[in-house]
C-alpha cells in the first residue's frame, strides 16, 4: 500500500497537532492549505501545496493531481474541518482511495437526510421541509406556525440561517442563488451540545455542554459561551439519547458534534437533534479536551479516516462521570469587520478568569475572516463544578472591554516605518514615504533629521516584538484610515513581521523572515524544493570545512549564516586559502544580529552578479528591477557599485525570473518588496540570498530613475493592502559608484561640488565626513568616501559620465599613524 497520504487543512491556529499523529519521517505526508493556514502545518511535510481557498474545487483538484504526480496515488485523503469533508469525499471517489464517499457522508452534510433518517429510527427531530421558495415556506408555517428558521441544507457556524417572524419578514426575505435551503419551526428551548466518540459498539468518551446564547444569536453579535453539565441525572438521559442518535446514523466509529434541544422539567427532560456533525467540535472544543480531559478528538478523526485504530483515550474515557469541567466563550467584534481594536482590556481577574485566552491588542486589524478561529476574543475556562465554570464565563462577558472601529479607506493613510538607517543612505526613501502616505517611525534613538517626514515617532526597543505592538499599535488606534507597517533595516526585519502578524496588518510572516535571514534555512528551503541547487554545507570549525570543501570542490564561500551587508563572506581558492580566511567569517559580527550556530560553506558561483527586485503580492511575484553588481577587494565581495539598466531583452531574463519566483515560493515569501541577489553561471542563475525587503546602497532609487517605478511607494502600498502602480513609463540606465579612499586613514576633507557640476550625474550624497574613520576590507565595513549616481541611455553613458566626475571628487585623507610593531594601526 502507498505511504502517501493527502491531507486538506484551512485552519491558522493548533486545532490539529498532525505531526503527532503520523510519523512524517516514514510516510509522506503532504498538505493542500492556504497561506494562512500553512504556518500551522508541521515540519517534514513532503510537500505543502497553497490555494487561495480549500473550497475552489479546481484549485484543490489542480494541487492533488501534482502530489499524485510528484509522490503516487494516495493511500488515503484525510479531512478534519467540517467544510472540506465533501471535498475530500469527492477525491476519494474520484482517486478510488478508501474512506468515507459522498453518500455516507450525506446524513452529516445534508441537513434534510440527515431529519429523514433520525426520524426513521424514532429519534425526535424538529419538523423539517425543502424550501424551494416563499410559497414551501407559507405553507409550513401555516401548519407549524411562526416563527420559522431558514437555513442552508449544507451549512455550518449557522452562516446563512436567518428567522423569520412572520409574512412581512417572509415577503422581504431573498432566497441565496443556487443554495438549497430547508425551513424548520423556530424552537425557544435551551441547547446543548454533545461531542466525543462513538466506537463503532457504543459511546467512548462523551461530554455534554449547554449552550450560552446560541450560534444563530453570535452570527448577530451576541458572545456565544458553553459550560460541560455535572447534572448525573440529565447526563443519564443525555447519554442514553446520544447514543441512540449515534447508532441511527453509523455502524462505524465517528467523532461526533451533537446538538440537542432541550425542554420539558427537570425530572423529565426531553431531547430533540438539531443536528449533527460528524467531526470534533469547533470553536474552543478541541483545545478544551485536550487540555482538561486529556483527549484529543482530531487525534481520533484522524485515526478513523486512516481506518486505523481509535486512540485509547478516546476509546474507554467514558462519560462524564466525574472531573473537572469545562467551558470556553467567543465574544464577536463589536464593529463591521475589517475594523481596528481601539480598546481589548480584560479586567477580568486571575482567580475568577479565564486559564487561557486570545485577546486582540489595541490597534490590532481584524479582517473579515469566516470561522468561530476568527472570533474577536476568545477564552477557555476549567473548574470543579458547572456552576463554577458558568460563574468565570457569565463575569468574563460582563468584565471585558472590547471595542472597535471600522476602518474607512477615504480618511488618510498611515505607515509606521519601524527602524530609520543612516541619512546619507535612506532619506530619498523618507521623501518617498512621506509623499505617499503619513509616516509615524519606530526607533531605539531619537529622531532628528526624520521629523520633517513625521507625523509621529516612538522611542522603544525596535528588536523586541512585543514593544513594537505596543508602539504600533498606540500609533494605529486613534486612526480611522489603513495602516500599515514595514522596514527596511535588515537588523529588524523578524521583529517587524512578528509584530505585523499579532497585529493583523500586511506583511511578510515571521516564518519567511526567518527563513531569509537564516541562509542556511535559504539553502535547505531551495533544495527541498529542487530549486536551481547550490553544493553546501552547515560547518562547526575549520576542520569540518575542510572536508565538506574537499566534497563540494574549490573554490567555496564561507559565510555567516545570519548577518548582513556580506560582512564575513569570503572566497576560499584552496585549502590552504581556507584555513588562512576561515577566521574572517567565524568572528565576523553585525551590530543588532545574532550569527548563528556555525557557518554555511557553499560552493563558488561563478559568473556576474545581479540583484533582482521584486514586488510579491498574493503570492504572485513581479521582478521589477534588475541592477548588475560592481564588486571589489576580492575576495571579500566589497559591493563597490550597482547599474540599473534594461534586462527584458536579456538571453538569461525568462530563466531568471523563473528562478526568483520559485525562490519566492520555498522561503514562502508571499507579501512585500524583496532584494534578490543572483549569480548568473554557465549552468543558468543560481540564487545567492533573498532578503526579505528593500535593497541597499541606492539600489531602488536606481530603479526609480531607471524605469520610473517607486519601490518605496510600491512597499508603502503593500504595508496599506493596496495593489501597488508598477507601470514602467521608460526603460534606461542609472548607476551608482562608491569612492573608497586609497589607504586605511582618517578623512580630513571632502569636496565634491566640481564632481557634482558634470552633466548627468544626478546627486552625490558624501558619506564620510571629516574625522571619519576608514579601514578599507575585511577590516573595515563599507569604508566609502562619497556615492557618485549617474544617469544615461545606456551604460557606456554611466560610466563615461562616473569617470569624468570621479576625477573630480577631491578627498583628503590622513594615512593612520603606524603601530608599534611598525605596521598602520587598524590593520
Amino acid at each position: 500500500m502507498s505511504d502517501h497520504l493527502v491531507v486538506l487543512h484551512r485552519w491558522s491556529d493548533s486545532y490539529a497537532d498532525y505531526g503527532s499523529y503520523l510519523d512524517h519521517r516514514t510516510h509522506r505526508v503532504s498538505y493542500v492549505t492556504t497561506r494562512r493556514g500553512a504556518p500551522a502545518l508541521p515540519a517534514g511535510a513532503a510537500a505543502v501545496r497553497i490555494v487561495d481557498s480549500t473550497e475552489d474545487g479546481k484549485a484543490v483538484r489542480e494541487a492533488v493531481a501534482a502530489l499524485v504526480e510528484e509522490f503516487g496515488p494516495p493511500a488515503r485523503v484525510v479531512a478534519l474541518h467540517e467544510v472540506d469533508l465533501d471535498m475530500a469525499a469527492e477525491l476519494r471517489e474520484e482517486l478510488g482511495v478508501p474512506g468515507e464517499r459522498s453518500e455516507g457522508l450525506a446524513p452529516f452534510r445534508d441537513k434534510l437526510v440527515m431529519a429523514r433518517r433520525l426520524a426513521a429510527a424514532g429519534v425526535p427531530v424538529p419538523a423539517t421541509e425543502p424550501a424551494p421558495d416563499h410559497a414551501a415556506v407559507r405553507a409550513f408555517a401555516a401548519v407549524h406556525g411562526w416563527p420559522v428558521l431558514v437555513k442552508p441544507v449544507r451549512g455550518t457556524a449557522s452562516a446563512g440561517v436567518t428567522r423569520l417572524d412572520g409574512e412581512a419578514e417572509l415577503a422581504a426575505y431573498a432566497f441565496p442563488p443556487d443554495v438549497p435551503v430547508l425551513v424548520q419551526p423556530y424552537l425557544p428551548h435551551e441547547v446543548l451540545h454533545v461531542d466525543g466518540v462513538a466506537t463503532g459498539t457504543g459511546l467512548g468518551a462523551w461530554r455534554a455542554s449547554s449552550y450560552l446564547n446560541t450560534c444563530l444569536e453570535f452570527t448577530e453579535g451576541t458572545a456565544l459561551g458553553s459550560v460541560e453539565l455535572d447534572d448525573p441525572e440529565l447526563l443519564a438521559v443525555i447519554g442514553e439519547f446520544t447514543d441512540r442518535v449515534t447508532r441511527a446514523l453509523s455502524d462505524n466509529a465517528w467523532v461526533f458534534h451533537l446538538e440537542l434541544f432541550l425542554s420539558g422539567s427537570p425530572e423529565a427532560p426531553e431531547l430533540q437533534v438539531l443536528e449533527v456533525g460528524a467531526r470534533p467540535g469547533g470553536a474552543e472544543i478541541p483545545f478544551l479536551w485536550r487540555e482538561v480531559h486529556g483527549v484529543d478528538l482530531m487525534a481520533a478523526a484522524f485515526a478513523v479516516q486512516l481506518d486505523a485504530p481509535l486512540p485509547e483515550a478516546a476509546r474507554t474515557g467514558g462519560g462524564p462521570s466525574a472531573g473537572e469541567r469545562g467551558g470556553w466563550l467567543l465574544v464577536p467584534t463589536p464593529a463591521v469587520r475589517p475594523c481596528r481594536v481601539t480598546a481589548a482590556g480584560s479586567r477580568v481577574g486571575t482567580e475568577a478568569g479565564p486559564y487561557t485566552e486570545r485577546v486582540p491588542v489595541v490597534g490590532q486589524l481584524l479582517a473579515d475572516l469566516p470561522g468561530y478561529e476568527h472570533s474577536g476574543a476568545r477564552f477557555r475556562f476549567r473548574g470543579a463544578s458547572s456552576a463554577e465554570v458558568r460563574a468565570a464565563v457569565e463575569h468574563t462577558v460582563a468584565a471585558f472591554d472590547f471595542r472597535c472601529a471600522p476602518v474607512d479607506p477615504s480618511e488618510p493613510d498611515l505607515v509606521v516605518l519601524v527602524g530609520s538607517g543612516g541619512r546619507a543612505y535612506r532619506e530619498y526613501a523618507f521623501e518617498a514615504a512621506a509623499a505617499r502616505a503619513e509616516l509615524a517611525l519606530v526607533t531605539a534613538t531619537g529622531a532628528d533629521w526624520q521629523q520633517r517626514y513625521l507625523t509621529g515617532h516612538q522611542q522603544v526597543d525596535a528588536t523586541t516584538p512585543e514593544e513594537l505592538v505596543r508602539a504600533i499599535g498606540a500609533a494605529a488606534a486613534g486612526r480611522t484610515g489603513r495602516v500599515g507597517v514595514f522596514t527596511w533595516d535588515e537588523v529588524l526585519l523578524e521583529a517587524t513581521a512578528e509584530a505585523a502578524h499579532r497585529l493583523g496588518l500586511p506583511h511578510m510572516s515571521p516564518g519567511a523572515a526567518r527563513n531569509c535571514r537564516d541562509k542556511l534555512a535559504t539553502r535547505r528551503l531551495l533544495a527541498e524544493e529542487g530549486v536551481a541547487g547550490v553544493g553546501h554545507a552547515h560547518v562547526h570549525g575549520p576542520q569540518e570545512a575542510l572536508a565538506a570543501a574537499a566534497a563540494i570542490g574549490y573554490p567555496v564561500v564561507v559565510k555567516p549564516r545570519s548577518l548582513a551587508g556580506s560582512v564575513g563572506v569570503v572566497v576560499a581558492p584552496d585549502a590552504d586559502g581556507l584555513r588562512a580566511l576561515y577566521h574572517h567569517a567565524s568572528d565576523a559580527a553585525y551590530p543588532g544580529l545574532d550569527a548563528l550556530d556555525g557557518l554555511v560553506l557553499e560552493e563558488y558561483l561563478d559568473g556576474p552578479e545581479v540583484s533582482v527586485d521584486s514586488v510579491v503580492r498574493d503570492g504572485e511575484v513581479r521582478p521589477v528591477n534588475v541592477v548588475r553588481k560592481r564588486l571589489g577587494y576580492v575576495p571579500f565581495f566589497e559591493e563597490v557599485g550597482h547599474l540599473a539598466a534594461p534586462w527584458r531583452h536579456e538571453p538569461w531574463a525568462e530563466e531568471l525570473v523563473e528562478l526568483v519566483t520559485a525562490a519566492h515560493r520555498a522561503l514562502g515569501v508571499t507579501t512585500g518588496v524583496t532584494h534578490a541577489e543572483v549569480r548568473l553561471t554557465a549552468a543558468g542563475p543560481r540564487l545567492v540570498e533573498l532578503n526579505g525587503r528593500l535593497g541597499g546602497d541606492f539600489i531602488p532609487l536606481l530603479g526609480r530613475l531607471a524605469n520610473g517605478v517607486d519601490l518605496t511607494a510600491a512597499a508603502l502600498d503593500l504595508a496599506l493592502g493596496a495593489e501597488p502602480d508598477l507601470t514602467q513609463p521608460y526603460d534606461r540606465c542609472a548607476e551608482v559608484r562608491f569612492l573608497y579612499p586609497a589607504h586605511d586613514g582618517t578623512v580630513r576633507a571632502l569636496d565634491t561640488a566640481a564632481a557634482a557640476a558634470v552633466p548627468g550625474v544626478e546627486r552625490i550624497v558624501p558619506l564620510a565626513g571629516p574625522g571619519t574613520r576608514l579601514l578599507l576590507p575585511p577590516r573595515g565595513i563599507v569604508p566609502r568616501l562619497a556615492a557618485v549616481i549617474a544617469t544615461g541611455g545606456t551604460p557606456e553613458e554611466c560610466r563615461e559620465v562616473l569617470d569624468r566626475a570621479e576625477t573630480l571628487v577631491r578627498a583628503e585623507v590622513e594615512p593612520l599613524p603606524a603601530a608599534p610593531d611598525g605596521r598602520e594601526e587598524g590593520r
